[in-house]
């Protein structure tokens, strides 16, 4: 997190859970897990403002016992060009932040 946030890491609300029940605990809304094995986009979703993105880890992705959770309200991928490596995690984090910011009209943007 400090790599890729620079010097803008302390701007960051972020918090770290001992579990994934613990993590669960703390959502209180929609969770959508980010996956390329899925054929849902990340742009087909009617985002709320108390909805939750799920990442993995870049070289393996989310375990499956966490993308068939139940409270996972659905998979959604980022489409690539065939054959092209994956993002990377920071670049996947991006584009599903700020597609989910778009659709809520840049709420507190300026």
């Amino acid at each position: 997190l400090r790599r890729a946030g620079l010097d803008y890491h302390d701007l960051a609300n972020t918090r770290v859970h001992a579990t994934w029940q613990e993590c669960l605990e703390q959502i209180p809304g929609r969770i959508y897990a980010f996956t390329s094995h899925t054929e849902r986009l990340y742009t087909q979703v009617d985002w709320r403002d108390d909805d939750a993105l799920l990442f993995g880890p870049e070289p393996t992705g989310l375990p499956q016992e966490i993308l068939d959770h139940p409270r996972v309200s659905a998979h959604l991928r980022i489409p690539m060009v065939e054959g092209n490596r994956s993002l990377n995690l920071a670049n996947s984090a991006a584009i599903g932040l700020y597609e989910a910011w778009r659709s809520l009209g840049f709420a507190g943007g300026a």
